[in-house]
């Protein structure tokens, strides 16, 4: 990935995640965001829940289109997510930056230590 890509995924998130952080706290009758919030953490993860298994019911049916629209839906509940626990995206960056040139298997066994 071109650095100007990686400037543009980490701007777009932090946009997507100024939006959450100014909507979560507004009435719930007029924002999804402020619902979802509302609702409570259970809410949260359950549509994460959800998310992801819509994303790999796409991924099953190999449609292109479907697999980025819901992808793209897991992504937003996990900022919500995020968001809620006082996180944001660049929280996330941040750990696959440190994780970027490990093998995966590596970063595997090395959590299963802690």
């Amino acid at each position: 990935m071109a650095a100007a890509e990686t400037t543009d995924l980490a701007r777009v998130l932090d946009e997507v995640a100024a939006v959450i952080e100014a909507r979560k706290d507004v009435d719930p009758q007029g924002s999804y965001v402020a619902a979802l919030f509302a609702r409570g953490e259970d809410a949260i993860l359950k549509k994460i829940g959800e998310e992801a298994t819509e994303t790999v019911m796409a991924g099953k049916d190999a449609d292109p289109a479907r697999i980025t629209h819901e992808v793209a839906d897991l992504w937003f509940h996990c900022l919500v997510l995020l968001s809620r626990h006082g996180l944001g995206p660049r929280d996330v960056l941040a750990e696959l930056a440190r994780r970027a040139g490990r093998s995966g298997l590596e970063e595997k066994a090395a959590r299963a230590k802690r």
